[in-house]
C-alpha cells in the first residue's frame, strides 16, 4: 500500500508597524488576526517582527534597520553561509506577511530587500476568497476584487522582469509600441467589466427566484452574522443537524449555506450561514460580497455570533455592526450570541463571564454551540420570534379533502382536532396568509375566531 505524500510546509514570517494611535491589545489582536489568515493559508509562522513608528516608510514599509533584521532573519533560516548567524537546520522562508495593504512600490522594495515573496493582508485575503470560493457568483466576485487588486501593481512587476516587460509590437495591442503594462491593464478592464455583466445578470436570476419562492410560501428566514472563527458554522450545524463544514480556520467557507431549523417548526424556519466579517476588510471585498450577505438583508432576523472568549469581542461588534451597516442591513432585528463560553475557562470563569455579558447586554444569549441544551434554548428563541404574530383559526376539512391534511399540518400548528360524520374540524395556528390560502383551496369562509367554525 502506498504512503499518503504530504504536501510540503510553507513557512512565514509576520511583519507589522505598530503606530502611535493603535492599543497594545489592539496590535496583538491584529497579529493574531493575520497569523490565523495565513493558517488558512497554509503557511506556519516561525517568526514576528514589529516596530513602534510615528508612520509607515514610504520606501519599504519598515525601518530600514527592520528591514535588515528581517533579512538577515531569512538568509540564517536557510543555513546561508554570508548570514551572520548560520543556521546548521536549514529552513526556507517563504514569504514575508505585512499586517498592513502596502503601496506596489513598498511591496517590490521589501521583497527585494528582504529576498523572499511579501505578501500584504489584503493580498492574503484575497488569496484566501480565491482558493475557497464555489459558487459560480462567488468566483466572479472575487476575481473582480483581485483584478482591481492587481492592476496598479503591474508596473512595478514589469519593473522586476526587466527590459523585456517594458515594450512590444505584436498582434493583439492596440497598436506599435504598446507596453506590456499597457496592454496588461487593458485585458484587466475589459475582463472587469465582462464579469461585472455577469454579475448583473446572476442577480437578475437570483431576483427572480427569490420572487417565485416568495409567491409560494411565505419564508421565516433567518441569517448567522458575525466575526469569521466565531462558531457561526458550528452553530448552524447544531441549529439544523446538517453536515456543514466545521474548520477552525478564518474564512473556512465562504458560500452561503441554506438549511432548514430542525426540528422544524411552524412556520419552517430556514437557516443561512454568510461569510464571516474581519477587521480591516478590504473595501474592494466589501462590495463584491454583497450578493452573498443578501442573505442577511432578506433575513427576517439575524443571529449576530460573537466569540465570547475573545478578549477582544467588543471589536468584533464593531466591525460586524459597521458591515451591516455598509449592506443597510443594520435595521434587520437581530438577537446578539455570545458562542463559545465554554472557552473562557473554569465553571466560575464562565459563570463570571456570562454574568457580565447579561448586565451589558440584557438581551443577549450566552451559550456553547456544543451544549444541545442551550442549543436548544436558542432554538426555542427563535421559534418564539415567528410564532409572535402567528393567528389561530378554525378549519373544516371534509372527508373528500383529506389530501389537504398535510399542507394543514406543514404550514399550521394544529391545537385541537376533533372527527364528525361530514369530516374533521382542526383549530389551528399559523401565518394569516397561509391560513388565508387554505381556506382557499377548502373554500370556505373567513371566522372571525375558531369558536365560529366549531
Amino acid at each position: 500500500m502506498q504512503s499518503e505524500v504530504k504536501e510540503p510546509i510553507s513557512h512565514a514570517v509576520v511583519a507589522a508597524v505598530q503606530l502611535p494611535n493603535i492599543s497594545d491589545m489592539e496590535f496583538e489582536a491584529s497579529l493574531n488576526e493575520l497569523r490565523e489568515l495565513a493558517k488558512t493559508l497554509g503557511y506556519k509562522i516561525v517568526h514576528t517582527f514589529v516596530q513602534k513608528r510615528t508612520g509607515f516608510d514610504m520606501t519599504g514599509y519598515l525601518g530600514v534597520g527592520k528591514r535588515e533584521e528581517i533579512r538577515d532573519y531569512v538568509r540564517s533560516m536557510a543555513g546561508d553561509p554570508d548570514a551572520l548567524a548560520f543556521n546548521p537546520d536549514a529552513l526556507n522562508i517563504d514569504a514575508v506577511l505585512v499586517d498592513h495593504e502596502i503601496s506596489p512600490s513598498q511591496a517590490r522594495n521589501l521583497e527585494i530587500e528582504v529576498g523572499c515573496e511579501v505578501m500584504d493582508r489584503t493580498m492574503v485575503i484575497l488569496e484566501i476568497f480565491h482558493r475557497n470560493a464555489r459558487s459560480r457568483a462567488a468566483r466572479a466576485q472575487v476575481e473582480i476584487a483581485r483584478l482591481g487588486y492587481m492592476a496598479p501593481r503591474l508596473r512595478e512587476a514589469a519593473k522586476l522582469a526587466g527590459p523585456q516587460g517594458r515594450q512590444r509590437s505584436g498582434a493583439g495591442g492596440r497598436g506599435a509600441g504598446e507596453s506590456h503594462t499597457e496592454l496588461d491593464r487593458r485585458k484587466i478592464r475589459d475582463r472587469i467589466a465582462e464579469l461585472q455583466q455577469e454579475i448583473v445578470i446572476m442577480d437578475g436570476e437570483r431576483r427572480t427566484q427569490r420572487a417565485r419562492r416568495q409567491e409560494r410560501q411565505t419564508l421565516a428566514s433567518v441569517a448567522l452574522v458575525g466575526y469569521t472563527n466565531a462558531g457561526k458554522s458550528t452553530l448552524m450545524r447544531a441549529l439544523t443537524g446538517s453536515e456543514v463544514l466545521v474548520a477552525n480556520k478564518l474564512f473556512a467557507t465562504l458560500d452561503t449555506t441554506v438549511r432548514a431549523l430542525y426540528p422544524e417548526s411552524v412556520p419552517r424556519v430556514l437557516v443561512s450561514d454568510t461569510v464571516g466579517f474581519i477587521k480591516n476588510l478590504p473595501h474592494g471585498l466589501v462590495a463584491s460580497f454583497k450578493s452573498t450577505l443578501d442573505e442577511a438583508l432578506d433575513a427576517a432576523l439575524l443571529l449576530h455570533v460573537i466569540d465570547a472568549s475573545d478578549p477582544g469581542f467588543e471589536r468584533q461588534l464593531e466591525v460586524t455592526d459597521t458591515v451591516l451597516a455598509e449592506i443597510d442591513a443594520d435595521t434587520v432585528p437581530r438577537i446578539r450570541v455570545f458562542n463559545k463560553i465554554d472557552y473562557v475557562g473554569d465553571a466560575q470563569a464562565q459563570a463570571a463571564c456570562e454574568a457580565s455579558l447579561r448586565l451589558k447586554y440584557p438581551d443577549c444569549i450566552v451559550m456553547s454551540a456544543r451544549r444541545p441544551d442551550e442549543v436548544a434554548s436558542l432554538r426555542q428563541k427563535i421559534v418564539d420570534f415567528f410564532q409572535q404574530d402567528l393567528v389561530e383559526a378554525a378549519l373544516f376539512l371534509p372527508w373528500s379533502a383529506q389530501q389537504l391534511r398535510g399542507k394543514i399540518y406543514s404550514t399550521c400548528q394544529v391545537l385541537g382536532e376533533r372527527s364528525e360524520d361530514e369530516g374533521t374540524f382542526l383549530t389551528v395556528r399559523g401565518a394569516h396568509n397561509d391560513i388565508q390560502s387554505l381556506r382557499e383551496q377548502l373554500g370556505q369562509r373567513q371566522a372571525t375566531s375558531p369558536d365560529d367554525s366549531l
